[in-house]
């Protein structure tokens, strides 16, 4: 049965899910984080199950549900339907590419006032193929991204194919070195706009980091960062 991990007691919670995507076998990461007041914030819905769900319940009540990625959308209507009160926040631009999904936040640079005590948030912007919506839990110092790193090589907990491989260690030259996503590398776009993201998220000073494909980043988070960014923050 799947479960969900705790990750940071009593306050974060993760869940690994399988995605296969031009012929990959990837997993996404699912991130649940319970606020002061009880209340849980789903960061990058997975496809949810009446097992996940019940361990969901257990743990409080869904009040956000939040795509915070142009990749990072596939399951949000799934939890939609199983909690229909929770409000949906969408990384900018979603509202384009699914116009199917109803919402009622598009998420910015300052944080619903709800979770501002809790977690800090920026837009990064100005990429010419995708976006995504950084957040930083305040309390556990949890730096939370979905592709602006990925992290995979030798210490992958799940079976990499021949074709993540071979696109991870000889074309992208990803394979044991921290980058963020090719779509990333393949269109920086305004540097300007996104260097300003990216040294805000630096600016937090994360003491770990949870990504969405890979292994999270347990120490050293600012170097990892810095040496995963440093063709966009030296342009």
């Amino acid at each position: 049965m799947e479960a969900l991990t705790e990750y940071v007691k009593n306050q974060v919670w993760l869940l690994e899910y399988p995605i296969r995507f031009e012929g990959m076998d990837l997993f996404g990461r699912m991130t649940i984080i319970r606020l002061e007041n009880g209340d849980l914030l789903i960061h990058d819905p997975c496809k949810i199950t009446d097992a996940i769900r019940q361990q969901i319940d257990d743990i409080g009540p869904v009040k956000y549900i939040v795509a915070p990625g142009s990749y990072h959308h596939l399951f949000v209507t799934d939890f939609q339907t199983k909690y229909p009160q929770a409000e949906t926040f969408l990384c900018p631009g979603l509202e384009r590419k699914r116009p199917d999904i109803p919402f009622d936040w598009i998420l910015g640079n300052k944080p619903d006032p709800r979770w501002a005590d809790e977690i800090d948030q920026v837009v990064v912007s100005g990429t010419k193929y995708m976006w995504e919506v950084a957040f930083f839990h305040k309390p556990s110092k949890t730096l939370i991204l979905v592709d602006l790193l990925e992290n995979i090589g030798d210490d992958y907990r799940h079976h990499a194919n021949w074709v993540l491989r071979f696109w991870w260690k000889f074309v992208f030259r990803m394979w044991n070195k921290p980058k963020p996503a090719p779509e990333y590398q393949m269109g920086w776009g305004n540097k300007q706009i996104v260097q300003t993201a990216l040294y805000k998220i630096l600016g937090w000073q994360a003491e770990r980091a949870i990504i969405a494909h890979g292994e999270t980043i347990e120490e050293g988070v600012n170097e990892v960062l810095s040496e995963a960014w440093k063709k966009v923050l030296k342009a």
